[in-house]
């Protein structure tokens, strides 16, 4: 028997967890103390329609009110706020799967999204984009969150078959038109209800588009999911 992955399995039952942002020892088995834990900033008062934080919960924000949404309802229990954004940019841009298992975590014990889907679909990335970071970070952060819903996770659904431009440099207008037409879907007969997962919300272009490839597809209802939403920028709390 190979000694390191045994004892690499016995220092995990031995050592401590340790939070990967502070330090200090993990809370709820998971690297995050539980201070770190209290500072995650639940997206409570926010537009119904979009989850976009706002100082009051009001069924729509300004945007929303201007635009219809496709999408039949959003779920994000996260503002994109210190200190979960340190932990997504572990997860995300540093491969740290950790960090990830924790932002899953947290996820989790956030609730129930309002309506459970007949499957969930994560956002895909393009193949390009795969093979440079290796894994699919909406993928990864939907299939705990499946399997503790109990509800299939059918990333096959979904293809992304234009590569565009990182999101993160663009403004709203630019998000939308780079994600035109990315997205195609095949979806069986009697698949009338999904969820589409990300992991953070910006604009909600990806988001967006992928709802209009899902409904070509035929999908009736679809709602949108993610860990974390931004704020407008100058949005403070009043």
């Amino acid at each position: 028997m190979d000694a390191i992955p045994w004892l690499a399995r016995l220092g995990r039952f031995l050592l401590p967890l340790r939070c990967l942002l502070c330090g200090a020892d993990g809370h709820d088995g998971i690297e995050l103390c539980a201070g770190c834990t209290e500072a995650l900033v639940l997206n409570r008062l926010r537009c119904d329609r979009c989850a976009l934080p706002l100082a009051r919960t009001m069924e729509r924000c300004t945007d929303c009110t201007k635009t219809a949404r496709p999408w039949q309802s959003a779920w994000v229990p996260y503002r994109y706020a210190w200190p979960l954004d340190l932990l997504e940019t572990r997860f995300k841009f540093g491969g740290d799967l950790v960090a990830g298992k924790v932002l899953s975590r947290r996820w989790i014990a956030a609730g129930a999204p309002p309506g459970l889907p007949q499957a969930i679909v994560p956002v895909p990335l393009h193949a390009a984009r795969l093979r440079e970071r290796g894994f699919n970070q909406a993928l990864e952060l939907a299939r705990p969150l499946a399997r503790h819903l109990g509800i299939p996770l059918r990333p096959e659904l979904l293809q992304r078959v234009r590569s565009t431009d990182a999101q993160s440099e663009l403004d709203a207008e630019a998000r939308a038109t780079n994600m035109r037409d990315a997205f195609v879907a095949s979806v069986p007969p009697g698949l009338d209800h999904v969820a589409v997962v990300d992991d953070v919300m910006t604009t909600g272009a990806t988001l967006e588009a992928c709802t209009l490839a899902l409904q070509r597809a035929g999908v009736a209802r679809v709602d949108v999911w993610a860990l974390a939403r931004t704020a407008k920028p100058g949005f403070t709390d009043l």
